[in-house]
């Protein structure tokens, strides 16, 4: 149903927008590394947040993994006592989903996005009820010192092929759009 060109566009669109969008600062490194679906002892830590990207022919589920950890905390607050480190995660995975909704509204027109909300990890371990046509897990360090996780989950209701051109992240700045 999903063919292997539009598997590697979703791959690709993600990986451009962990880099341009999870990052604190702009020019931070950010390793991208595919692995194994996760299990209850998920290396990146036990909170997520999720948010989903819909369509008529796929929805798309974006889990972002993360630990309240001494490196994460002291990367992504920095001294910013005015947010949490949650909120901070939320906001930044909220742009990150927002640039991947970017790319793959111009395949597909009816998309829409939820609001980010916050989880345990664990919650993985039913994506299977929602009997999905692909799974991607990555693992990712940020900054050098950040380490977190994310999930990607499609369902696809439609046969589903694109190829994503990916835009440089100087031409989609993650802006709120107004209908």
């Amino acid at each position: 149903m999903i063919t292997d060109q539009a598997k590697q566009s979703i791959a690709d669109i993600f990986c451009h927008a962990a880099r341009a969008r999870l990052p604190a600062t702009p020019g931070d490194s950010c390793e991208i590394t595919a692995v194994p679906r996760w299990d209850r002892d998920h290396p990146a830590g036990p909170c997520a947040m999720a948010l989903t990207i819909s369509s008529i022919g796929f929805r798309l589920l974006f889990v972002l993994h993360f630990g309240k950890d001494d490196a994460t905390h002291a990367y992504y607050a920095s001294g910013d006592t005015t947010r949490s480190l949650s909120e901070t995660l939320m906001e930044l995975g909220n742009l990150c989903c927002g640039y991947m909704n970017q790319q793959l509204v111009n395949h597909f027109p009816d998309l829409g996005m939820s609001t980010p909300y916050e989880l345990n990890s664990a919650c993985v371990e039913y994506l299977d009820e929602l009997r999905p046509d692909h799974v991607w897990a990555y693992e990712l360090t940020i900054g050098g010192a950040a380490r977190l996780g994310v999930t990607l989950c499609l369902c696809a209701q439609a046969p589903l092929d694109f190829k994503a051109e990916l835009a440089t992240a100087d031409e989609a700045e993650g802006e709120l759009e107004l209908f």
